[in-house]
């Protein structure tokens, strides 16, 4: 394999780790606010919305968010690349 194809997939581990390592500080820092700051994550913003509730929320919108930053990534970087090298290898 070509120089290219281990740079193209190391730049894709890259993104990989650096989502991964996101993904898991998200999560686990919010299930941590939930065990270690339960009074504070259940005080209320307003009537029928607490801390805890928006803060899952946001956990959500982030895990989409993340979602869509790599299928925006593999879509306009990561595919391109790897059909113009299969392309000049003849594959």
């Amino acid at each position: 394999m070509s120089s290219s194809y281990h740079r193209l997939a190391a730049a894709r581990w890259r993104i990989a780790i650096v989502l991964t390592t996101a993904v898991i500080c998200i999560y686990f820092g919010f299930i941590a606010l939930i065990a270690y700051r339960k009074e504070w994550m259940g005080s209320l913003i307003t009537r029928g919305l607490s801390v805890g509730i928006l803060f899952g929320a946001i956990v959500i919108v982030a895990s989409w968010l993340l979602t869509w930053f790599y299928v925006w990534w593999a879509n306009h970087r990561y595919d391109g690349r790897l059909y113009d090298l299969k392309r000049r290898e003849g594959r």
